[in-house]
């Protein structure tokens, strides 16, 4: 994949302020009549690579849109890259990058000249736009297809051009609503890997919004959970993965099904046991196990706490919460 050769990387800019928060809000509402889009969101997150997750109604899409100063708050403040989103909305969209999960294409331009058009929107002189949009194409997978109209494009293709359009000025922050929608297996593995990369370069920060939990966990090193419009986790997501569960996982070498028989006798419940066994942390103490081992003529060959999956985590956050329900 060209994407993969460091010479046509977007490269940051240089003689930037790095942030203690990358995001602030301050009791962030809105509310379309009475329908409350986002209630009292206070939250302060680093730079790094977030994701953004709940399910529909969870006030996602408001929430990356007063990011952006598409909005005004119905209450409440929010900063972004340090300034107000209220007072400097123009100023800070020339900074901040934005993937929409809609098409914002126009079908007639090409690749190049769109990708350049959205470049001037954001500040580049002419040859600089035109500059940066040959690298950035390149960056994406579509340096042979740069002078073929947007209309010619595949899906696929499409969901490059977007991300081209919204990291062609080189910003601190990109917004990047399902950058994977319609994607099949080998074409979303292909944008992950560019976002990956993207997510690595110094200075630059990504917000990504998905309801495929599997892309976050691989992807995104903090986690930002909504759901009604409020606030339920914001921490690393190392850290909030293994909140929240008094459990173990051991696993052993030798006879499985009789370990499990012998952690029955102990008294220690079980709760799945296929390759490995998750257990209730002992009452008694870790002791029980390695007695419970000897008695099974079995080795422990690991030991420690189990950590969700960013989906079981879901489920467990969000009331009536499915793997498929975050939009």
């Amino acid at each position: 994949m060209e994407g993969n050769d460091p010479s046509v990387r977007p490269q940051p800019h240089k003689g930037r302020v790095e942030l203690m928060d990358l995001i602030r809000t301050d009791g962030l509402s809105k509310r379309y009549g009475t329908i409350v889009g986002l209630s009292g969101l206070t939250v302060a997150v680093p730079p790094g690579t977030i994701a953004l997750v709940g399910p529909n109604g969870a006030g996602k899409s408001t929430f990356l849109r007063l990011l952006l100063g598409l909005l005004e708050p119905s209450a409440g403040t929010a900063r972004v890259l340090g300034q107000d989103v209220t007072d400097r909305g123009v100023a800070l969209r020339e900074q901040v990058g934005y993937m929409p999960e809609h098409d914002c294409l126009i079908p007639t331009m090409t690749g190049i000249g769109f990708v350049a058009y959205m470049g001037r929107l954001s500040g580049l002189p002419k040859n600089q736009a035109f500059g940066r949009a040959h690298d950035v194409l390149q960056f994406v997978g579509l340096r042979e297809e740069r002078y073929r109209k947007i209309s010619e494009y595949s899906v696929g293709m499409r969901q490059r051009v977007k991300l081209a359009q919204a990291i062609v000025h080189d910003p601190a922050l990109t917004l990047l609503d399902e950058p994977t929608a319609g994607l099949d297996p080998t074409g979303r593995a292909e944008m992950l890997a560019l976002l990956k990369v993207l997510s690595a370069t110094k200075d630059r920060s990504l917000v990504l919004s998905t309801h495929l939990l599997p892309d976050v966990e691989g992807l995104c090193d903090y986690l930002v959970v909504l759901n009604d419009g409020r606030l339920l986790a914001a921490a690393p997501t190392k850290e909030i993965l293994a909140r929240g569960r008094s459990e173990l996982v051991v696993r052993v070498k030798g006879d499985l099904p009789r370990f499990v028989a012998a952690l029955s006798q102990h008294g220690v419940a079980v709760r799945s046991a296929r390759h490995e066994v998750r257990i209730d942390r002992p009452s008694a103490g870790e002791r029980v196990l390695f007695e419970a081992a000897a008695e099974a003529e079995c080795q422990i060959r690991y030991l420690g706490p189990a950590t969700s999956s960013i989906e079981e985590l879901f489920l467990q956050l969000v009331p009536g919460g499915t793997s498929g329900a975050p939009a």
